[in-house]
């Protein structure tokens, strides 16, 4: 198996279910894992032959922008459409981690999928 990680990389979204909670955006923690084979990569040394880490690593940065959302079930389930559709991996998985019980250390979701499911989706929806 191949698998490119981001670990814990930091945004912050508007997420929470009361409007109040949504009005300024929290930091959460996103991990990523990309199934993915690089092997032409590892053998050519081509970015091209890979999925460009960085340029996913901005996308998510930038994901939040003008949205928000009541839960992060909903922001994982997004950012692995987003992931499979955009950047084509084998399969993503995807971990939010959100920090808003005091006495615990974080709360987190995960999700996974294998890429034609985004696609199936956006076919269902009528999205080209």
């Amino acid at each position: 198996m191949r698998r490119i990680t981001i670990v814990e990389l930091e945004v912050h979204y508007h997420v929470g279910v009361p409007d109040e909670e949504r009005a300024q955006p929290q930091r959460l923690l996103l991990t990523v894992d990309m199934d993915f084979d690089f092997s032409s990569a590892a053998v050519s040394d081509r970015i091209t032959k890979t999925i460009d880490y960085q340029q996913v690593a901005e996308r998510l940065l930038k994901f939040g922008e003008g949205r928000s959302w009541k839960l992060i079930e909903k922001i994982a389930n997004d950012i692995v459409d987003m992931i499979l559709g955009e950047f084509q991996p084998e399969a993503v998985m995807v971990e939010v981690k959100k920090f808003s019980i005091p006495q615990a250390r974080h709360v987190s979701v995960r999700l996974a999928k294998p890429r034609g499911t985004a696609m199936i989706k956006r076919a269902a929806w009528g999205i080209p």
